[in-house]
């Protein structure tokens, strides 16, 4: 740097004789700001300095200077940078476009609107308790700047084998060339070889079908996923299939929660409580030999009454009663999706005060933002692991022993 060096004392001493007249530290009238101005402003002079002496062209002169409005979490202020003839500056301690210093102050916005605030209320808050003023332009700015993260994350790679996986959609309104629509939001739940979740992916969909879940099952084994060894899905539309096509040696397992929701749909509230501890005699059966004597009695006590019902539960049953072939620890982990409508539930804390989004990329980085902090506490083990996957070990030997 230059020779011409911040005068700390002075620094010191104005900021002790500002304590001692009662003024603030931070705000909009606070102490901090008009020091942090001076001294960004002394920075930016001895900057200028140390580039003019090193410049390669002698001919090059400051050149006046240019004003800008910059923002901090200490409060906001106008910077007066210096400027030189040939444009060849550039400054370190406040970039050229830099507008906001720091990225903490890129990180509380972020976390504000990741917590289900919008950019009017983001903005109000960044009024209250800093003192500054933002525009819900330059907000959008900023959450604009995590779309190439997500879009890394999307494409990252991912492990050659997962033992199980489940996908469930959480719906949410979308506008769409001024008209709101409504959107199917897929995440995909995984557990690999370690026991440990993941979150695959996130896939935005107009409507189910079997195209669409080829495109994202060919978009697991594109980044790398080779083997599936259990799915638990709610039943989509043509998802079974999709998973067949790409990943054939796949269990494919229908969420028993989700059939016994929908099959209630259909039965009258006083017989409600009697066809729920029937419906559990089939799905708490010891084996899929008594689980289909179950259904049997089951259907012949109801389907008078509930015909419907009964004809979803056999056109279904190869998928709902996968699970019977394994023992009850893994029996536990893949018989319904609870795992991943979890997940739905925060993502709902966060979005239920939302009404329409104004587009696709806008639901898809507030669902990014809460999946970064629904993630970062995923520190553990699927529990019993140790003991699940030895069971996985010998019901999928040659399977699992190849990504040893």
């Amino acid at each position: 740097m230059g020779k011409e060096k911040f005068d700390f004392d002075s620094f010191e001493k104005e900021a002790i004789e500002g304590l001692k007249e009662g003024k603030e530290v931070f705000g909009k009238e606070g102490l901090f700001t008009p020091l942090l101005k001076r001294f960004l402003e002394k920075s930016l002079d001895a900057e200028m300095d140390y580039h003019l002496q090193n410049e390669e062209d002698p001919t090059n002169k400051r050149n006046g200077v240019s004003k800008k409005n910059v923002r901090s979490t200490s409060g906001s202020f106008q910077l007066t940078t210096p400027r030189d003839r040939k444009s060849t500056f550039e400054p370190s301690a406040v970039e050229k476009r830099q507008v906001f210093l720091g990225d903490d102050l890129e990180s509380k916005i972020l976390s504000l609107y990741g917590k289900g605030n919008s950019y009017r209320q983001v903005r109000s808050l960044m009024d209250e308790f800093y003192g500054l003023s933002i525009s819900e332009a330059q907000i959008s700015e900023i959450t604009d700047k995590i779309i190439p993260e997500i879009e890394q994350w999307q494409c990252r790679p991912l492990k050659h084998l997962y033992t199980f996986v489940w996908l469930d959609a959480i719906r949410f309104k979308v506008r769409n060339n001024g008209v709101v629509e409504d959107r199917a939001l897929y995440n995909i739940l995984a557990l690999n070889k370690d026991g440990f979740k993941e979150l695959l992916g996130l896939y935005v969909s107009e409507s189910e079908s079997s195209k669409f879940w080829l495109q994202v099952m060919e978009d697991l084994q594109h980044r790398g996923v080779e083997d599936i060894l259990i799915v638990c899905t709610d039943n989509l539309s043509g998802f079974s299939e999709a998973i067949e096509a790409v990943y054939p040696a796949a269990t494919i397992q229908s969420c028993i929660v989700h059939q016994i929701r929908n099959s209630l749909k259909y039965v009258v509230y006083k017989d409600r409580k009697e066809f729920v501890e029937d419906l559990k005699s089939i799905y708490k059966a010891v084996s899929l030999e008594a689980a289909e004597i179950a259904l049997s009695k089951t259907e012949q006590k109801w389907k008078k009454k509930y015909a419907v019902v009964f004809k979803s539960w056999r056109s279904n049953w190869p998928k709902l009663s996968a699970f019977y072939g394994f023992s009850k620890e893994i029996r536990r982990i893949m018989y319904t999706t609870n795992a991943i409508e979890n997940i739905h539930r925060q993502m709902r804390s966060v979005t239920k005060t939302k009404g329409a989004f104004t587009s696709e990329m806008g639901l898809k980085k507030l669902i990014y933002l809460r999946i970064k902090e629904i993630t970062k506490h995923w520190k553990g083990k699927q529990a019993n692991w140790g003991l699940v996957l030895a069971q996985l070990e010998i019901k999928f030997e040659q399977r699992i022993a190849r990504y040893d």
